[in-house]
């Protein structure tokens, strides 16, 4: 039987390496990118050895508008059909939006939302067509807190990306393809580079250990969930329980509980 194949952003590390693993150990094969092409082809010289799954590699920057068009070029070049779609990367932009120049933030936008979008886009008409598809968006608890100062467009873009995959999963189902799902997997601090690479791994440190979860447990719910068919997964007791007070809590009680937080984990410089 021919394996399915799934193509996977930001693979290069924290949680898109995890879902490379994970997925290349349900023998699934694996088309991986990301910027760095040295990680990417390590992890696939692991996953082939491990797994005996084949893992194509391709070096794309999702800031690059163009990006999604060629990767998706590229895979009908080699006649690669993708059963599922983790779109996972992404990345803090610190600072407030005063301090920041509208070029990094246009570019946040188009890694964290656009490419995302357009991916699913492009990708679903052949899902529908073989009438099976698995989507998972990497969205964030941030996207049920409301916004605060610093990393200005981080929970309105997860906040999206939540309301995005609702939609797209409802749409599966009213047109009948019963076997495409949309999940929204919303982590909240996980052990990964991301905190590393926007510079707040000092700040986040100094959180409570139960606020923090393994990337394995994270990407596994996600999995279990978009299989099950449920548009929105928030993994984690402790996550959960916050996600269900930001609902349930006073509005202005929920802002002020978030203002005075954020300056332990967002750089406002």
């Amino acid at each position: 039987m021919k394996r399915r194949l799934c193509l996977i952003t930001g693979a290069s590390a924290g949680i898109g390496a995890e879902f490379a693993r994970q997925y290349a150990a349900l023998g699934w094969n694996l088309v991986l990118t990301a910027r760095r092409a040295d990680r990417l082809e390590a992890l696939a010289a692991e996953l082939r050895a491990e797994h005996g799954v084949e893992v194509t590699v391709m070096a794309e920057d999702l800031a690059d508008p163009g990006a999604p068009a060629r990767i998706v070029a590229a895979l009908a070049g080699r006649a690669l059909e993708v059963d599922a779609l983790v779109n996972n990367a992404g990345y803090g932009l610190p600072g407030t939006f005063f301090s920041t120049k509208w070029e990094d933030q246009a570019a946040f936008l188009q890694v964290l939302y656009t490419a995302p979008v357009e991916l699913t886009h492009r990708l679903l008409p052949g899902m529908a067509a073989r009438r099976f598809g698995r989507i998972i968006n990497v969205a964030s608890l941030a996207g049920y807190a409301p916004g605060s100062a610093g990393h200005t467009l981080y929970a309105s873009v997860k906040t999206g990306m939540i309301k995005f995959s609702e939609s797209i999963n409802a749409e599966c189902s009213a047109l009948g393809q019963t076997d495409i799902h949309c999940c929204a997997l919303c982590p909240g601090f996980t052990w990964s580079e991301f905190h590393d690479v926007n510079g707040t791994r000092s700040e986040t440190d100094k959180m409570p250990k139960w606020m923090w979860m393994e990337a394995a447990p994270v990407v596994k719910a996600g999995i279990d969930a978009v299989n099950r068919g449920q548009p929105v997964i928030v993994p984690g007791l402790a996550n959960k329980v916050l996600a269900t007070l930001t609902r349930l809590l006073p509005e202005p009680m929920v802002r002020a509980i978030a203002g005075s937080q954020s300056s332990r984990y967002r750089r406002m410089d």
